[in-house]
């Protein structure tokens, strides 16, 4: 079994929303073990008061940073200062930088290049050279939704069945995603043209780090794909191990 990533997660305090913090640590545990947790923001603002519960809350350690100019975002520098202490104290498998601010790009670039796994969280709005300098960008409002529709699934059923869910096809078509998976698929592809599910997830968070089934409305990778036309799927048995693999493939 892999070893559990030892993660430091640095918030930026001005370019997070706080309300979403609880879906923000819930991802981050999918990821690895928090054993760095700090947010930065000047903590004498009294908007920031808000704030202080939930990071009780996450045990997570606030770091003041002045605003000394106007206008000016000051938290920047601080999470840049730390990330590279933690970086050579050696005791981090990797980062969360959770921001929307394009500024941090170069900290995400630098990270990946002493060989640390990068992962992004923020907003829609983030710009999107932030997004591919990260191994993998999670967006803020997708977590949000999913964790809605969990709530929903959870909730008892409501004896007037539910309209049916709208198909993706159209906005996966308007973004180029299904002719992504569609060559994705075909650069994995064995000789009877099929990709194993896992590794398919992996390139295309690869080709593009914001990627995520989420965005469209489903929580898992293989449901997305059985949603759109032009692919077919077969459930395989797993001799090594419990369970099932899918596998993927185009349709001729």
């Amino acid at each position: 079994m892999d070893q559990e990533l030892r993660l430091a997660v640095l918030i930026d305090a001005d370019n997070a929303p706080r309300s979403a913090l609880r879906e923000i640590m819930a991802e981050v545990a999918v990821y690895g073990a928090a054993t760095v947790k700090r947010i930065y923001g000047d903590w004498t603002s009294p908007n920031m008061n808000s704030w202080k519960p939930l990071l009780l809350e996450h045990a997570i350690s606030p770091v003041q940073q002045y605003s000394y100019t106007t206008g000016k975002n000051s938290t920047d520098s601080a999470m840049i200062i730390d990330a590279m202490d933690v970086l050579y104290a050696g005791n981090c498998d990797g980062f969360v930088l959770v921001s929307s601010d394009s500024d941090f790009t170069r900290l995400a670039t630098r990270l990946r290049e002493a060989g640390m796994k990068v992962y992004g969280m923020g907003e829609k709005k983030t710009p999107k050279p932030f997004i591919v300098a990260c191994d993998k960008f999670v967006y803020i409002e997708s977590l949000k939704a999913a964790e809605a529709a969990a709530v929903k699934e959870a909730a008892p059923k409501a004896k007037k069945k539910a309209p049916a869910a709208a198909s993706p096809e159209p906005e996966v078509q308007s973004l180029g995603i299904k002719e992504l998976i569609a060559q994705s698929v075909e650069d994995l592809a064995d000789e009877d043209g099929y990709a194993y599910l896992g590794d398919l997830g992996n390139l295309l968070m690869k080709k593009q780090p914001d990627f995520d089934p989420r965005n469209y409305g489903f929580s898992k990778l293989s449901k997305f794909i059985s949603s759109l036309e032009g692919f077919e799927t077969d459930e395989r048995h797993n001799a090594n191990h419990q369970g099932t693999q899918i596998y993927v493939r185009n349709k001729k």
